[in-house]
C-alpha cells in the first residue's frame, strides 16, 4: 500500500494561501495609508493597514525580525511532519493551510519587519484581533487539527486505486 503523503494538496493549497496572501496585502497597502481604515460593515466590518511587529494578536511587539527567523524553523517543522503523515487527505489540507499561512507571515517579517494585517470586525467596542489571509489560515489549520484530536477517524489515508479487480 502506497503510504506516502499527499503533496500535491499540501503544497498547491499552501501555495494558493501564499498567493491569496501576498495579493491582498499589496492591495490594501496601495489602497490605504498605515493607520487608514475603510468601512465595509458600517464599524462592525472594516479594511485597515495594520503593521503589526509583534507576533500573535500583537503580543511580543518589535521582535518581527526575531519572528520571522522562528517562522523559518515552524516551515521546517511543518514540511518534516507533513512526510510522516501517510495518505490523509485531512491532513494534508490542514498542514497545507498552517504551511501557507506560516509562509505568507513569514515573507512579510523578513521583508518588511511587520505583519501586514487588515481585517477588522467587531461589534462597538468589542473587537476581534486585526487579521489578514495568512491568519485565517493558520486559525482553520488549528481549528481541523482539534477536531482531528476529537476525531482521529478524520486523519484516515485515502484508500490507493489497485485497479478494477475486485477482491471480494
Amino acid at each position: 500500500m502506497n503510504n506516502r503523503p499527499i503533496w500535491p494538496i499540501f503544497l498547491g493549497l499552501a501555495a494558493a494561501v501564499v498567493v491569496a496572501d501576498q495579493l491582498t496585502k499589496a492591495w490594501i497597502a496601495a489602497t490605504l495609508a498605515p493607520g487608514a481604515s475603510m468601512s465595509i460593515i458600517g464599524d462592525n466590518l472594516r479594511l485597515v493597514n495594520s503593521q503589526n511587529n509583534g507576533a500573535l494578536f500583537g503580543m511580543f511587539r518589535d521582535n518581527a525580525a526575531l519572528f520571522g527567523l522562528i517562522s523559518i524553523a515552524v516551515v521546517g517543522l511543518i514540511v518534516a511532519y507533513h512526510a510522516r503523515t501517510g495518505r490523509s487527505p485531512y491532513l494534508s489540507v490542514a498542514l497545507g493551510l498552517l504551511l501557507g499561512g506560516a509562509l505568507g507571515n513569514m515573507t512579510d517579517r523578513l521583508r518588511l519587519g511587520y505583519v501586514v494585517d487588515f481585517v477588522d470586525a467587531g461589534l462597538g467596542n468589542l473587537r476581534w484581533y486585526t487579521f489578514n489571509v495568512a491568519d485565517a489560515a493558520i486559525s482553520c489549520a488549528i481549528v481541523m487539527l482539534l477536531l482531528l484530536a476529537l476525531r482521529p477517524s478524520l486523519g484516515d489515508p485515502q484508500p490507493t486505486w489497485r485497479g478494477a479487480v475486485d477482491d471480494g
